[in-house]
């Protein structure tokens, strides 16, 4: 019997068509391996969604399948669904120092074992089943991230993971051009490029171009200052560190995230901080402000950080004061402008001078733009191309740029999450789907919130809730008590008594009606209720709320 010959696929389970959630599985026959786990942050339509992660039902139903998880960095949304994937998958995680050293914080919160991570270097090399997978240097807006060139029995794959190409990085550590333009030269069957910047023209400019600008507002400033900015970006704490010390300031952290990711990378080597220089926040006070520099969380405006903490005037520990000098080092993340405007106005108010914005070098992108891009595909030179992490407008663009290279439009796939592309050494094509979608946390829950909860939660957010209450005798089929209306997100029910008596009367009428017709069955009155006092409701008020019928039974 002849052997059949196995197709090489991929599946991207997270991270097209978005921003965030980043995961695709590599597989070849009954072996495979994923790349990245990570969650993306809920939407204004998700009402008290905390963290959305990918749907891992193909994975839990092909657990044996999986090999490895091999990581490209360690930023949220690359790693972190791995708490709750590592739950119920136990398979070994490679991924460098950094990453990990972050990755081991977030599963000891979680209560989850640790034991199985792999630290690797660049340049290292593992064997997960068929796949041969190399860690390759890229520069991005974390330390240690990774692009991978996975070498299968049908051709060769590489991701670039989130990448640019900065020609003067904080450490010194360039993307390895060198390993890409070897792996273009031997032959590439498909490059999965990163798209975040398809859009925006030109080159990404270099992380040492914000510590020029930093220099420039640390001389300027004369009283305390105080930078928000992500607290994974340790090139960017770097900077803000060598900064301090040139002017003769002391630094001191702020936020939980920031306080970790510092201890983690000053273990680790990756930040450098002659002893004195990093102060406790409790010290502050006890030295004069021109002395001071706070680095602290809440450059997105998050409404627990400990920037929009100070601009409210609740933070325990530092108060906004007029002379302090605040750089929000940072762009807020699509969806978070409103909040970061009103952290800025809550900060000026409050007397500080704010530096924000694109026209202050105080931010640079980590992800490669148009020009860079181009550059990557030339490198690779891929027989096919599939972009990746992005919105979909994004992945269109990046797929014009490879057109523009001269690329064959039939060699390149616009994929969908849950896409199953196959490829042969001479083909490829999207050739089905496999379950893929979100999975939403809040608090302790994972998946339990799913359409309807969030449908009628946004629904009370709308309008709010009218609960009809009446205690009835079933057997004699008599009103006992009731009903009684009690009001939540809808109307304040002391200024608007003759709207809650009319509505009483209606309910009342309503169920005296049906139990004249010998309707008794708790649903059909429970039914009459609410189609009675919605039609009333929204003649009235032309709005719509939740109506919760309860009848209490005697």
């Amino acid at each position: 019997m002849a052997k059949v010959l196995q197709k090489l696929q991929i599946i991207p389970l997270g991270g097209l068509g978005e921003i965030g959630k980043n995961m695709t599985v590599i597989r070849y026959g009954d072996e495979m391996i994923l790349i990245d786990a990570g969650l993306m942050f809920p939407d204004e339509d998700m009402p008290g969604i905390d963290l959305v992660i990918p749907d891992i039902t193909y994975l839990k139903e092909n657990r044996d399948m999986l090999k490895a998880i091999v990581l490209t960095h360690g930023h949220e949304d690359h790693i972190g669904a791995l708490p709750y994937l590592l739950k119920e998958i136990s398979v070994p995680v490679y991924g460098t120092r950094l990453t990990l050293g972050i990755l081991e914080g977030r599963l000891k919160e979680n209560g989850v074992d640790s034991s199985n991570l792999h630290p690797v270097m660049h340049g290292n090399i593992i064997n997960a089943g068929c796949f041969t997978v190399n860690f390759i240097r890229v520069n991005h807006s974390i330390a240690d991230a990774c692009g991978l060139s996975i070498k299968t029995p049908v051709g060769m794959i590489v991701h670039t993971g989130d990448f640019k190409f900065d020609y003067t990085p904080i450490d010194g550590r360039m993307t390895d051009f060198r390993a890409f333009s070897d792996l273009g030269n031997r032959g590439v069957l498909v490059l999965m490029a990163d798209s975040t910047n398809a859009e925006r023209q030109g080159h990404t400019p270099s992380e040492r171009t914000v510590g020029t600008s930093f220099d420039r507002h640390f001389r300027a400033a004369r009283g305390r200052i105080i930078v928000a900015t992500f607290s994974s970006n340790v090139h960017r704490i770097q900077q803000v560190i060598d900064t301090a010390v040139k002017y003769k300031r002391h630094v001191a952290i702020l936020g939980r995230s920031m306080i970790n990711v510092v201890n983690i990378s000053i273990n680790l080597g990756y930040l450098n901080a002659a002893e004195g220089v990093i102060i406790d926040i409790d010290d502050i006070n006890n030295y004069a402000p021109d002395k001071v520099v706070i680095i602290t969380t809440g450059s997105q405006g998050e409404p627990m950080s400990a920037l929009t903490r100070m601009a409210m005037s609740e933070h325990r520990k530092v108060n906004i004061t007029p002379g302090d000098t605040i750089i929000v080092s940072a762009t807020p993340i699509p969806g978070n402008e409103k909040l970061v405007s009103k952290t800025i106005d809550n900060l000026l108010k409050l007397g500080a001078e704010v530096i924000y914005g694109r026209d202050e070098g105080i931010h640079v992108s980590g992800h490669a733009a148009r020009e860079e891009l181009k550059l990557m595909l030339n490198l690779v030179r891929p027989k096919f191309f599939v972009p990746v992490h992005g919105e979909y407008r994004h992945l269109v663009k990046h797929a014009e740029i490879a057109m523009e290279l001269g690329m064959d439009k039939k060699h390149i796939f616009l994929a969908e999450n849950g896409s199953v592309l196959e490829f042969s050494r001479d083909k490829g094509a999207i050739v089905g789907k496999v379950p893929a979608g979100r999975v939403l946390i809040d608090g302790l829950g994972v998946g339990d919130v799913g359409n309807i909860v969030l449908r009628d939660r946004r629904q009370l957010s709308q309008d709010g809730i009218i609960i009809a209450i009446m205690t009835m005798d079933k057997a004699n089929s008599l009103l006992v008590s009731g009903p009684d209306i009690v009001s939540r997100g809808f109307v304040y029910v002391r200024e608007s008594e003759a709207l809650i008596n009319e509505a009483r009367q209606r309910v009342n009428t309503t169920i005296e009606k049906c139990l004249e017709n010998k309707v008794t069955e708790w649903s059909a009155l429970k039914s009459a209720v609410r189609e009675t006092l919605g039609k009333f409701l929204y003649e009235k008020t032309r709005r719509r709320p939740m109506i919760l019928p309860i009848i209490m039974e005697i």
